[in-house]
């Protein structure tokens, strides 16, 4: 059994931010493997299908960025998932707009939804994929920035990036991580 988590923030209001790339994917991918996002618990919506002779669980946190953690944790106890079996999606300002970066492990980076997961993982060793979503203009907060919408010239690069991201969470779902990363690595 495997559990992909994106990482964004709850409401209309946050729909189609920076920071709900996250969410973005697992809608996505939950279209393409004909999984509906159906159950409210954990924290978070659920949705739970099979794909390649794969139990899948995916999950979209609802505790807000922040506290992404409780969610994941409380699913993963619940549904006795290991941390090798676990792939979260997440934006990253550290990378180009529309670029994805698969990795094994890493530090949070000053992704307050990663430094939740890390704390109530209580391990940095767990699949991810990062979407860049680039660093914010001079003179606008991290916060305003994340929060905001895309400009019109980076939807086509982020369209991209949710496609190529969904590609390889299903991929994940035959191969080994590291191949997957491989494959997908730009």
């Amino acid at each position: 059994m495997k559990m992909i988590v994106g990482l964004g923030n709850p409401g209309r209001q946050y729909a189609g931010t920076r920071h709900n790339i996250g969410f973005e994917v697992i809608e996505r991918l939950a279209g393409r493997l004909g999984i509906p996002l159906d159950q409210a618990k954990h924290k978070g919506l659920i949705g739970m299908g099979h794909c390649q002779g794969e139990k899948v669980i995916l999950l979209m946190p609802l505790t807000y960025m922040n506290l992404s953690g409780e969610s994941i944790r409380s699913a993963m106890d619940f549904y006795k998932i290991e941390t090798e079996d676990l792939l979260v999606i997440y934006d990253d300002l550290d990378l180009p707009t529309g670029k994805i970066r698969l990795r094994q492990k890493g530090s949070p980076g000053g992704h307050n939804g990663i430094k939740s997961a890390i704390a109530h993982l209580g391990t940095a060793e767990f699949n991810r994929i990062r979407i860049g979503i680039s660093r914010p203009p001079a003179g606008m907060a991290v916060p305003d920035y994340v929060l905001a919408r895309f400009r019109k010239e980076e939807e086509p690069l982020i369209e991209e990036a949710v496609e190529k991201s969904s590609e390889a969470c299903e991929a994940w779902l035959s191969k080994p991580f590291l191949q997957v990363m491989n494959e997908f690595n730009q």
